[in-house]
């Protein structure tokens, strides 16, 4: 896996050293942590995105979820209408910084084997997202 570019990169410039801030792709919608998987995947497929970015009552973000992270759940024999975000969360509560260079980014990445990483600033707002390629 390797990290994917999603702008020009300048020529010469050495993808490890630059900040996550310099490449990441747009965040996506976030939506309230209370919200049911249902209604999740309604949204995703609205926005056309297959990635929301949770936060709480407090508009903190606490993590991120996948379309297959929802879908898993809707297909399971457990899921009921009363399954929400915050109770499917599992690890997807990591978080870079806008300064985080892409080395800390990627070895943070493969270590808790994430395959997207929300960029988030000192508010706790969703920047952006990065992204492993395979």
């Amino acid at each position: 896996m390797t990290l994917v570019q999603t702008q020009p990169r300048p020529a010469g410039a050495d993808l490890v050293h630059r900040t996550a801030e310099e490449v990441m792709d747009a965040a996506g919608p976030q939506v309230c942590d209370d919200m049911s998987v249902e209604v999740a995947l309604a949204v995703m497929a609205a926005a056309r995105t297959g990635r929301l970015v949770v936060c709480d009552q407090d508009d903190q973000r606490i993590g991120l979820v996948t379309r297959t992270d929802l879908t898993a759940v809707r297909d399971s024999g457990a899921h009921t209408d009363r399954v929400r975000l915050r109770d499917i969360l599992g690890d997807h509560g990591s978080f870079a910084s806008p300064v985080t260079t892409m080395a800390e980014a990627e070895h943070a990445m493969r270590t808790r084997r994430l395959g997207v990483l929300p960029v988030v600033d000192e508010q706790g707002s969703a920047l952006g997202i990065l992204a492993l390629s395979r």
